[in-house]
């Protein structure tokens, strides 16, 4: 089939249980253009290059063609460029990590592990669960939801919110673009209201939460204003559960489609941290980057992407690409000189990669070492509509016995 319909076959509902042969497909091409005037880059060093390249922009408002929210809301960091980005982000990560609060994630491990032990603890004298809705999905809820400091009730919400938002990055076609947009810059201002209320109300009575201290705590660099707190804690809430929640469902879908690496990992829980970075190559939890564009007019492996052009980053195809990991569509949790591109790379590295990866690794040593004998009901599962936070949307596991 031709190279310009590769990114529409990939956002295909159809394609998404296994988008991986079109990845192929891809890597073949290096750049397609598409039909729709955008550019797909496939390969790891193509990929890598344009990541940490200063002329390519994660601003819309730099697209040829920008969506009307491109200007009428406040963009969070991960849409802007720096200098803007740099000071964002700055003061973003000040309560959540170094070198400010270089404990904060350390110091969650306890929690994250009775939560899952709780969770896990629901199963006992089941035959069946839900890994999605039973664990994947309220695990990180519950802990992003104690990090920020926003109520645990409040989830159905915020996860109504989340689904627009969400839907609005997926590449679609014309005819439903606007409206998805419409939706999602809705949901985005209500999330916004909704959290920068909750910040007013820890403004002068400071807990330990990030919410209070981006209220209370004013650094050398000032505080954000409240646009910015908005925007940023949309961005944090739903990027601090949704990409997890993908992370652990797809790898234990591939754990139990591979048994005997499953046992493995129960036998060598000192295996996790390395394993987890193989579910982040293997199956990475964002698929893709869709809202890049260049500044000016650059080469890609020989293809001229014009300045304003839409320009999608397919990681999940850098990951599998046997030019720079041997035997990639093997899944080898020992697997050494793993630089993925499941956080992403470059200025724009997942800022909270260092949550997901203790959140996950816990997680899923809590469920090899207490789930007795489980197995996949459904195989395929079925997926979320997203193409681009991939992952199941359930995930039927029949239980022998669980608890311990």
């Amino acid at each position: 089939m031709a190279a310009d319909t590769l990114l529409r076959r990939i956002t295909d509902y159809a394609n998404r249980a296994d988008p991986y042969p079109l990845y192929a497909e891809l890597r073949r091409s290096r750049v397609a253009r598409q039909d729709d005037g955008s550019y797909v880059v496939g390969t790891y060093h193509d990929i890598a290059a344009l990541l940490h390249d200063p002329r390519i922009s994660s601003d819309r408002r730099n697209l040829n063609e920008p969506d009307e929210d491109a200007f009428k809301l406040q963009p969070a960091f991960i849409g802007v460029d720096d200098p803007e980005h740099d000071r964002l982000r700055r003061l973003a990560m000040r309560p959540f990590g170094p070198p400010h609060t270089p404990g904060r994630i350390d110091a969650m491990r306890g929690d994250i592990t009775r939560i899952a032990e709780e969770l896990i603890a629901a199963f006992r004298g089941k035959e069946r669960i839900d890994l999605v809705d039973d664990f994947a999905y309220p695990l990180p809820v519950t802990v992003i939801c104690r990090l920020l400091g926003v109520p645990r009730e409040d989830e159905p919400l915020f996860r109504v919110w989340s689904n627009t938002i969400i839907a609005r990055i997926d590449p679609g076609s014309a005819t439903d673009t606007a409206e998805r947009v419409r939706a999602a810059m809705e949901a985005r201002q209500a999330m916004g209201l909704y959290l920068g209320e909750l910040a007013d109300r820890r403004r002068g009575h400071p807990s330990d939460d990030m919410l209070s201290a981006y209220v209370n705590d004013e650094g050398p660099e000032g505080h954000l204003t409240q646009q910015e707190l908005m925007a940023t804690s949309v961005l944090l809430l739903i990027a601090g559960h949704e990409t997890t929640v993908n992370l652990i469902s797809n790898s234990m879908l591939t754990l139990l489609r591979r048994p005997d690496q499953l046992e493995r990992l129960r036998e060598e829980p000192a295996l996790m941290p390395r394993a987890v970075e193989e579910m982040l190559r293997y199956e990475p939890p964002v698929q893709m980057l869709p809202q890049r564009t260049p500044l000016t007019d650059i080469e890609v492996s020989g293809t001229v992407v014009p300045k304003g052009a839409p320009l999608v980053l397919m990681l999940a195809s850098g990951n599998r690409d046997p030019q720079r990991f041997h035997d990639p569509d093997r899944f080898d949790p020992t697997r050494e000189d793993n630089q993925h591109f499941g956080f992403g790379s470059g200025i724009h590295n997942c800022f909270g990669a260092p949550l997901a990866r203790v959140e996950a690794q816990i997680a899923l040593n809590e469920l090899i070492r207490r789930l007795d004998s489980p197995r996949l009901i459904e195989d395929p599962p079925p997926y979320r509509p997203s193409p681009v936070l991939r992952g199941p949307r359930h995930l039927a596991i029949g239980l022998g016995a669980a608890g311990s």
